[in-house]
């Protein structure tokens, strides 16, 4: 038996989805259950495997649709400057160093290879531009051995991608994919597909899937219907991460699914589970099915992570600290926690506010702590592991407008923290009790200002410090007892017996 979870991409600063397939995958190798995470999305920023190690994935528990053709198996990347001037027959005759970019110039200036280091000053190249007569020809892409190269034509005074070569290990082209616009062909030496779900279908059959396999499809989006027709006699199961309708577009005939599980949620009777992380998302979707669909599929609740322990400090936490940690994306909001610790600080002298997590609101956010002249008290942190960090803080703080879950508000409550958010579905209210750790805040996006929003919660962050709940690291305690890492294993042993018991017998 071996559980297939499917996703697209990774990157550095991954989204819930991946961390919520890291967390599954340390639950799952704690009950030797094997499993394979399969990758869908072209991924040319690096090597797969350094994404993929970054967030705690095993090098054979990925399955990566590009390379899974080949005899390469996912690993680090090893290959290195010297092995990419022993491929070159002319002489490297000049060299220059920018810090994680290397260039080696042949002949000429208008000859030469770009190489991009895997880290400033290392000798390992995670892949190469080469250049001739001043245009670009083609990119190498590495990991121990050369993985694949892009070709590249001049048009429009642009380099044009047309064409993309697989290598075997012994450098032996595996398959070709043709590229033309928004037009792929995958060609392979007996055969050909004329499009990305064709070659996706294909994938699918060639895993080969048994009876007793589970498919579990974290992202499915334009891939659905090449998956389901292609599982076999496997089970299927559709993991729901985010907030799966759209409120305020249903009436008494009609819902909004959200678009990502909209194709799952029509093909319901091809599914054979869904997966909420809150009882309380698995009412209203159960509610929902039955409602619009006179449907009951079956749906289990499991928590997308779980704690190991319940963590608590050694010595005294900081006082007046509070943390957030989060994607640094706009709809994490954590602009509007930036403001109101700003707002909060003139009636709490000692505040400390510090904020974990990388992303693309980094500059926006470090531009908010300079303007206002609060870089003494606000710290942008970067990505972290949180283990034993968050100890430290007395509160944690959330701005997101929508959480399937929150891992990170379970890491919060795991160490004792007292707890801040917005009160909406779903991770907000299982992870906080209103004046007991913490504060639910109201709020309407659609009615009120940000500054109203803002305000709101720089008042709650000083009543929490001046004159908060009595104990609210004790009953943050007590919410994060159920999550611990045995009883949710036991969730998952449960639906995997359930779903292979027919399978075995």
């Amino acid at each position: 038996m071996i559980i297939y979870n499917i996703n697209f991409g990774i990157g550095w600063a991954s989204s819930g989805v991946e961390y919520a397939q890291s967390y599954r995958a340390q639950l799952l190798r704690g009950l030797n259950i094997p499993m394979k995470f399969v990758f869908l999305e072209f991924i040319n920023n690096e090597n797969i495997q350094t994404l993929t190690e970054n967030i705690g994935f095993q090098d054979d528990e990925v399955i990566w649709l590009y390379q899974y053709f080949t005899d390469i198996p996912i690993a680090p990347t090893t290959y290195t400057v010297s092995d990419i001037i022993e491929s070159v027959a002319e002489p490297i005759v000049e060299v220059i160093d920018e810090g994680k970019v290397r260039r080696l110039f042949l002949n000429d200036k208008q000859d030469f290879i770009t190489c991009y280091l895997k880290n400033e000053g290392s000798e390992i190249v995670d892949r190469a531009e080469f250049v001739v007569n001043g245009m670009l020809v083609r990119k190498d892409y590495y990991s121990y051995v050369r993985t694949y190269s892009e070709y590249y034509a001049p048009k429009d005074n642009a380099a044009k991608l047309y064409m993309r070569h697989f290598y075997n290990e012994d450098g032996s082209v595996a398959y070709t994919e043709h590229i033309d616009g928004e037009t792929n062909l995958y060609a392979f030496p007996d055969q050909k597909f004329y499009s990305r779900e064709a070659f996706v279908a294909y994938f699918i059959q060639q895993l080969n899937i048994l009876a007793e396999d589970i498919i579990i499809l974290d992202r499915a989006t334009d891939v659905g219907q090449a998956i389901l027709q292609n599982a076999g006699e496997g089970k299927i199961g559709v993991v729901v991460h985010a907030e799966h309708f759209s409120e305020h577009a249903m009436d008494e005939y009609h819902i909004l699914w959200n678009n990502y599980y909209e194709y799952q949620f029509e093909n319901h009777k091809e599914i054979d589970f869904f997966i909420t992380a809150t009882d309380r998302q698995n009412e209203i979707l159960t509610a929902q099915f039955r409602k619009y669909y006179d449907a009951t599929p079956r749906i289990v609740t499991i928590p997308v992570g779980s704690v190991h322990e319940l963590k608590h400090p050694k010595t005294q936490r900081r006082p007046y600290a509070m943390i957030s940690a989060s994607r640094l994306a706009t709809e994490k909001h954590v602009d509007w926690l930036v403001r109101a610790a700003i707002i909060a600080k003139r009636s709490v002298p000692e505040l400390q506010f510090d904020i974990y997590g990388e992303g693309g609101q980094k500059e926006v956010l470090q531009n908010l702590i300079d303007q206002h002249q609060a870089h003494d008290y606000i710290h942008l942190k970067g990505h972290v592991n949180l283990d034993d960090v968050y100890v430290d803080y007395q509160l944690f703080v959330s701005a997101s407008t929508s959480e399937g879950f929150g891992l990170t508000l379970l890491e919060a409550v795991g160490s004792g923290l007292g707890m801040i958010g917005f009160d909406v579905n779903y991770g907000n209210p299982t992870f906080i009790r209103d004046q007991k750790n913490g504060y639910l805040i109201p709020i309407d996006v659609k009615e009120e200002s940000t500054n109203t929003i803002v305000e709101r919660y720089a008042r709650q962050i000083v009543q929490f410090f001046n004159q908060g709940p009595k104990q609210p690291h004790r009953m943050s305690y007590e919410l994060a007892r159920p999550y611990l890492t045995p009883d949710i294993q036991q969730k998952w042993q449960d639906l995997i017996e359930e779903m292979t018991q027919h399978a075995i017998v």
